[in-house]
This record gives C-alpha cells, structure tokens and sequence, in this order.
C-alpha cells in the first residue's frame, strides 16, 4: 500500500481517491455505521486531513497475499494525541474496498469525533458534488 501512504504523505487528495474503488465501504471509528461510496469516502478523508496535526505513519502490516494492509499512524486533534490504525482491503484491481479506521485512547478519539463532527455539513457537501 506503498502509493496510498506516499499520496498521504504528500496531503495529496487526487492521488488518494484513485485508490479507492467505487464501491469501497468506510467504517468511521466513531460512528457506529460504515459510509459507502468513493465519493462520501474522498470527502471524510479530506475532512480528516483538515482536523488532524503532526499526522505521520509510523508502521506498515500487510499479509502475505498483499490483499489486508494495517497502517498505524500518530496525530493530534487539539491538545490531545492520539494513535489509530488503517485496515485497508484491496480488490482484485488492487482498489480498496474496504477502510476502516480505529483509534486510542479514548479522549483521543472524543476529540476526533468533536472535529469531525464540526466538519460534517462540508463533507456532506463535498461528498455531494463528489468533489
């Protein structure tokens, strides 16, 4: 998942969204259901860019059939850090289809859930011109 974390890296949202398949399906790790669509996906991520400080990826899990990636990553929301974790899924045309976000501890991922809440009327938007 080397060109996802490299498009991450570089806050690069076009090359972000290329990965991800049409159907791909993201599973928040504050809301309790899963978002489906590229479009509504590219536009939480971009929210997330926006709310997230200092974000860097420190470790790369991958299986061996290179389908199941586990990126594990450090930011800050505010003043509080926090530690999460990609789980991407890769289709047979090597999309993901599948993204699901976890993060610790808990004030951490309260501070999360309160920015990205404050984002949400722009991602809906976003997400509706698929932008």
């Amino acid at each position: 998942m080397e060109a996802f974390r490299k498009a991450v890296e570089a806050n690069d949202h076009a090359a972000i969204e290329a990965l991800l398949a049409d159907d791909v399906v993201f599973t928040s790790p504050v809301v309790f259901k899963p978002y489906p669509g590229k479009a509504i996906t590219a536009a939480i991520l971009r929210g997330v860019t926006r709310v997230f400080e200092d974000f860097h990826y420190v470790r790369e899990i991958h299986d061996a059939g290179g389908r199941d990636h586990a990126l594990v990553f450090a930011a800050r929301v505010g003043d509080r850090e926090l530690t999460g974790c990609d789980f991407l899924h890769v289709n047979d045309e090597g999309l993901i289809d599948e993204f699901t976000v976890m993060v610790r501890p808990l004030s951490g991922a309260n501070a999360l859930q309160a920015a990205m809440a404050a984002q949400f009327d722009r991602i809906a938007q976003e997400a509706a011109q698929g932008a």
